[in-house]
């Protein structure tokens, strides 16, 4: 049995313990190590006196893993960004930015619901954790709007689907695991997710205002605010956008040098946020969640890098991601065409895998395959297919496969913004929550197109970086 042979059997017992339940970052650990004793036993021929030696081979390749991966000074920006989203909530900063997105956008039709986009939308500014996003809006949009009258359903689908501009507009956690993963720049990535995110909070928002318009008695607007009141809602939010600009300086200076490195960045933003959140009365106990919710969630993110990294590191002596890269190629069809099918790819696979999983499991696989596609690394955007260099494509196709894990984070049966904004909100059932967001499937269908058609639009601030 060849490697490449005993790689796809690996990932298909891979993929059973997955379907099964098992978590992703145990699945991937051991179908890694067990995939690398049967890589080194196959070298020996499969003889049963050198299977000790596979076994102790193997083990020795997959510890080497966790350190040697993970020890990664840009991995450090995870826990800071976490950090900032749960610092920002005590700080009452999430109330601030709230209130003056309702007083400045309540009046348009759905405006209530469109206030919330906007406020996810700053808030994603501060926080890298979709799931922290979703938690804290649960608490305070979702009563605003049932009190005057939106449906329970979509009010939550509005805070589920709003979560998820965590994941691509900077600082985002997830980019910075595909940054690490395909060994592209941390600061290039963080740029090219700021528009795409606002570009999807807009479509979002256009989306909600077309249905009031279209659908009788749905989302009333909200009128009443003087523009005193709108003008005094909005220095209560103003250390939002410093740490934004704070953050943006660190990764790209317009004017000059950058300030210093993204992690440098996350740190001072979460230094800032943490003063706001002594001055607005936080206390230990406050302080003592924030830590320790950040600590849960970072040690998951971790825990899933650990395993999914034995996995990869097996999938090297396998060489799955060149045999799978020259397959692709060799396909007569259009690589627009195949990146399209590798993106409905994802559509589905993320309905079983969340989204940091799918990513780490894929990434190894796939990413070659479209730079392939492209015309490698090192090409040149004329002789490119997509139009771009190699170092452009890595970061278009970075922002998309990003897009792709925020459409995962509220489909079902595992769309895990809805489990956490059901969770927070006892009267509403899972499948309120589902229900509720499916609109938002449409507006992220017709944002990932448009992303697709028009990479500029993901391409324009890395240009100038």
């Amino acid at each position: 049995m060849s490697s490449i042979d005993i790689g796809l059997w690996v990932t298909g017992g891979l993929l059973v313990m997955v379907v099964l339940g098992m978590r992703v970052a145990f699945a991937a650990g051991l179908a890694g190590l067990v995939g690398l004793i049967w890589i080194f036993w196959a070298k020996r021929s499969y003889d049963p006196e050198m299977l000790g030696w596979a076994i102790e081979v193997g083990i020795k390749t997959a510890g080497q893993v966790p350190h040697g991966k993970v020890a990664n000074q840009a991995l450090s920006l995870i826990p800071t960004f976490i950090l900032i989203g749960y610092l920002a909530y005590y700080a009452g900063l999430t109330k601030a930015l709230f209130e003056a997105c309702k007083r400045w956008f309540a009046w348009v039709p759905g405006g209530l619901a469109v206030s919330t986009v906007f406020a996810t939308a700053g808030f994603a500014a501060v926080s890298g954790a979709s799931v922290a996003t979703a938690a804290v809006f649960a608490r305070i949009a979702i009563p605003e709007m049932l009190k005057i009258g939106y449906d329970k359903r979509f009010a939550a689908g509005v805070v589920a689907a709003g979560g998820t501009l965590a994941s691509l507009i900077p600082p985002s956690a997830i980019l910075v695991i595909y940054a690490i993963i395909v060994e592209q720049d941390v600061g290039k990535l963080l740029l090219a997710g700021f528009l795409p995110g606002v570009f999807s909070a807009i479509v979002y928002a256009i989306l909600i205002i077309g249905m009031a318009l279209t659908i009788p008695g749905f989302g009333p607007p909200v009128r009443g605010f003087t523009w005193r009141q709108r003008f005094a809602s909005l220095p209560p939010a103003l250390p939002i956008v410093a740490v934004v600009v704070i953050i943006i300086f660190f990764v790209y200076n317009p004017f000059g040098d950058a300030w210093g490195t993204p992690t440098e960045g996350g740190a001072i933003g979460a230094f800032i946020i943490f003063c706001m959140a002594l001055l607005h009365g936080m206390r230990g106990p406050e302080l003592k969640d924030a830590l320790i919710e950040t600590a849960k969630l970072s040690i998951m993110i971790f825990t899933i890098i650990w395993g999914v990294l034995v996995y990869v590191r097996f999938l090297g002596f396998a060489d799955l991601p060149g045999a799978f890269a020259d397959w692709i190629t060799s396909l007569h069809f259009p690589p627009l065409g195949i990146l399209v099918c590798i993106l409905l790819a994802y559509a589905v696979l993320g309905m079983f895998v969340d989204a940091i999983g799918m990513l780490l499991l894929t990434l190894p696989v796939v990413y070659p395959a479209v730079m392939a596609l492209n015309g490698g690394e090192t090409v040149s955007a004329a002789e490119s297919a997509f139009g771009m260099n190699g170092t452009m494509c890595a970061i278009w196709f970075g922002i998309l496969v990003v897009k792709m894990a925020e459409f995962c984070l509220i489909t079902p049966p595992i769309g895990l913004n809805c489990f956490v904004v059901a969770g927070v909100r006892p009267e509403l059932s899972v499948q309120d929550v589902f229900r509720g967001v499916t609109p938002f499937f449409v507006a992220d269908a017709i944002t990932i197109a448009l992303l697709v058609l028009f990479p500029q639009i993901v391409l324009w601030l890395p240009s100038f970086a």
